[in-house]
């Protein structure tokens, strides 16, 4: 039956990524082949300065109404693996420490998430870039940088408030969970209060969004991401550092922040988009909710 179980969050990643613009993305994206065709050089200090407009769009982009089919999605697929994370990770931990092969490539795919490897990714695209003129890929490696800091800053946030226990280290079942721990003991005791969501998988999709996104043309980009996404995070649950759970919301950041970085304005909302707002009307005849909607 674990056996069985262990499965299920392979079939998530699968699924999941890469994600369907049209649903999370409510205006179009710029034209790829317009962008690449008029490359402007960013500045330098384009990656640290654009990370506070990135922050804002993810802020009004989050309120809006019609991400709630989404935040229920990720709600209910984090909640079903709840469910399973001590089983899926039993089969995991017992796999990781029974096969030689597994915890080598395990140990090995671990790493990937780091942030040297999304630094080094960045760092790579700018200095070809550089060396060859090309203005594209320095800017894939300033966006890559970007979407790191922006994302991988929220991830930590979201780790100092929910305060879930790794894997390997846990006291109960699927993980303790310590909303707003204490701060002092958070630093001494790390592994046992940063396990959610997880910074490894949310960073490395922002990354290969970014790349993805600036080479739309290289079909092979995605299935290629997705596959090493997977790898990744159950990789992760192998060694014990994440339970399959804390991978839902990465998956969102990532890609959201991925597409912040390349696209400005990604995710606002358009002067022609119809808007619905629901508020309480009380007057002498009638008492309940009213449904406005601009066209």
């Amino acid at each position: 039956m674990n056996k069985h179980l262990a499965l299920f969050p392979l079939m998530i990643f699968f699924i999941c990524y890469p994600f369907n613009v049209s649903a999370m993305n409510p205006t179009p994206a710029e034209n790829n082949d317009a962008y690449q065709d008029t490359v402007q050089l960013r500045n330098w200090y384009d990656m640290i300065l654009n990370i506070p407009h990135d922050w804002l769009n993810f802020a009004t982009w989050s309120i809006r109404n019609e991400q709630v089919p989404l935040y229920m999605t990720v709600a209910g697929s984090t909640a079903g693996l709840i469910a399973t994370d001590n089983a899926t990770w039993n089969t995991s931990d017992k796999w990781y420490k029974s096969n030689n092969v597994v915890k080598r490539y395990s140990d090995a795919f671990v790493t990937v998430g780091d942030g040297k490897s999304q630094f080094g990714l960045g760092a790579g695209f700018a200095a070809y870039g550089l060396v060859f003129g090309d203005h594209k890929a320095v800017n894939v490696g300033s966006e890559i940088i970007q979407a790191v800091l922006s994302s991988g800053s929220v991830v930590q946030v979201l780790k100092h408030v929910t305060g879930r226990e790794s894997p390997y280290v846990s006291t109960r079942k699927a993980g303790r969970w310590d909303f707003f721990p204490n701060q002092i003991t958070y630093h001494k005791r790390v592994p046992h209060y940063d396990a959610f969501p997880s910074g490894h998988l949310t960073t490395t999709i922002a990354t290969f969004t970014v790349i993805i996104e600036n080479y739309p043309d290289d079909k092979w980009l995605t299935p290629v991401a997705a596959l090493a996404s997977t790898c990744l995070g159950v990789s992760m649950v192998n060694t014990g550092i994440h339970w399959y759970s804390d991978y839902p919301l990465a998956l969102v950041l990532g890609y959201t922040f991925g597409n912040l970085a390349v696209h400005p304005h990604w995710g606002e909302k358009s002067d022609k988009e119809e808007t619905a707002v629901i508020t309480p009307i009380i007057n002498s005849h009638f008492s309940g909710l009213g449904l406005y909607v601009t066209l």
